[in-house]
């Protein structure tokens, strides 16, 4: 059922005469839209678009009237009007189940409701959702609180006379037999002390060391003569001639060998140092698809001007004016927003609008553009890159971007109003990933960027 002319949002059409105007003018009847302005923006001026008062502006794009938007920014960006670009070309040729399913995608946006079902099964039940209560979940050691134990005690106490015995460890006496005397600390230590041994008589104490006579050898007998064992004179350790030979050792130790001291005098490190790659291979990467130039543009608008990582848009436009794109996204951001080009170095704080043909390869230098289209999570370090699911994200995309995320990579997705697609985002929620409007996940974004 559609809104009645009371409650539906008013809403300007900013087309060009045409086919896509008819066709956008259909569908914002048919999603219960009410329609105060239908314009063509190169003959519109900025008073009669703030006179009628609309709350949410469709503008169709195309190169013809890019100068026009330009004319009209200052009422565009005014923070209560809601914007809705749709590509001119795609809209005049949207026909059958496409065209259906995308007038149910604006009725929710008009409407403000998350129902974008086929008509019929709007109804279906929900399943319930779960009543979250405060506090701590409870725990099973609540339900033993007050559960007496004299009675486990006493179970125990039985069954322990029926223990098997062993070698070491002798089974007390049976339960109905009189129990064994328990003696305390003091009288066991009493009990157990014996007298000490006697002590052994000291050994007689040895005799007294007798004089050695050492014998008067002649000069011509020193050498064949042999030293009295008393006579420790000429004893050593070292042999005479080793004296000599000691200044010539100790200089050998001083010098070190030519190849030795080539080593010494080079700059050794044990690890290499790679100056290109200090900030490591990390990015933003901002996905999107149906309703997604809306919500790029208001990321881009909520991040700081001191952003520290690059910033990757990959958004699937028909037709690929991604020119066009780079215009409106560079007045919503102080960043720098250029068209990425194969070969070109990727710049900490600088956006780059991705076509489909172009990807992204790590080099020495960091990252960099290459002329053919890749997997971009397989370039990106996980821990120092983030990617946002926005709307119209690609379903299939969301496994690979959970696992980049188990990998380390910080990822988030756009839920609520506003939403115009947000099925890969809300499966991004449910597997515990963050999720928020686009304003919520720049400010997130910011925040991780600069820890």
């Amino acid at each position: 059922m559609h809104a009645t002319d009371d409650t539906a949002k008013p809403v300007a059409l900013l087309a060009r005469a045409g086919a896509a105007r008819d066709r956008l003018r259909e569908a914002l009847v048919a999603a219960g839209g009410r329609i105060v302005l239908e314009e063509d923006p190169n003959q519109l001026e900025p008073s009669a678009l703030a006179a009628a008062a609309p709350q949410v502006v469709l503008v169709a794009l195309e190169p013809a009237v890019e100068d026009a938007l330009e004319r009209l920014e200052s009422v565009l960006e005014t923070p209560e009007l809601s914007l809705l670009f749709e590509e001119a070309e795609l809209a005049a040729r949207r026909e059958g189940w496409e065209a259906q399913r995308w007038i149910r995608h604006l009725a929710a946006k008009l409407q403000g409701h998350g129902n974008v079902l086929p008509p019929g099964l709007e109804h279906e039940e929900a399943e319930p959702a779960i009543a979250l209560e405060p506090g701590m979940p409870p725990r099973p050691a609540d339900g033993h609180v007050d559960a007496p134990l004299q009675f486990h005690l006493d179970e125990a106490q039985v069954q322990a006379y029926d223990l098997p015995a062993d070698e070491i460890y002798e089974a007390p006496a049976r339960a109905h037999a009189p129990r064994p005397e328990v003696l305390s600390f003091e009288e066991l230590i009493a009990g157990a002390a014996q007298p000490a041994p006697p002590v052994a008589a000291m050994p007689p104490p040895l005799p007294a060391e007798q004089p050695v006579t050492v014998p008067v050898v002649t000069e011509s007998e020193t050498e064949s003569a042999k030293a009295p064992l008393g006579d420790f004179s000429s004893w050593s350790l070292l042999e005479d001639d080793g004296y000599e030979t000691a200044p010539a050792a100790a200089s050998a130790v001083q010098e070190a060998p030519p190849a030795l001291a080539s080593l010494l005098n080079s700059e050794l490190s044990l690890v290499e140092i790679d100056e290109g790659s200090a900030e490591g291979n990390g990015a933003v990467l901002l996905i999107a698809g149906i309703g997604g130039p809306d919500a790029v543009r208001r990321v881009l608008a909520g991040l700081p001007e001191d952003f520290a990582r690059p910033v990757l848009v990959q958004l699937r436009l028909d037709g690929g004016r991604y020119a066009n794109l780079v215009k409106q996204m560079a007045r919503a951001t102080p960043l720098p927003v250029t068209l990425a080009d194969p070969g070109q170095n990727l710049v900490p704080g600088d956006v780059y609008i991705l076509p489909d043909v172009i990807g992204v390869e790590s080099s020495t230098e960091g990252l960099r553009f290459c002329a053919e289209a890749n997997d971009l999570l397989e370039a990106l370090q996980p821990d120092r890159s983030a990617v946002l699911m926005l709307s119209g994200a690609d379903v299939a995309l969301v496994a690979p971007v959970l696992e980049f995320a188990g990998k380390g990579g910080w990822v988030a997705g756009q839920i609520g109003e506003g939403c115009y697609d947000p099925a890969a985002a809300s499966q991004l929620a449910v597997a515990g990933m963050r999720a928020g409007d686009p304003e919520y996940l720049a400010a997130e974004l910011a925040v991780h960027c600069a820890a």
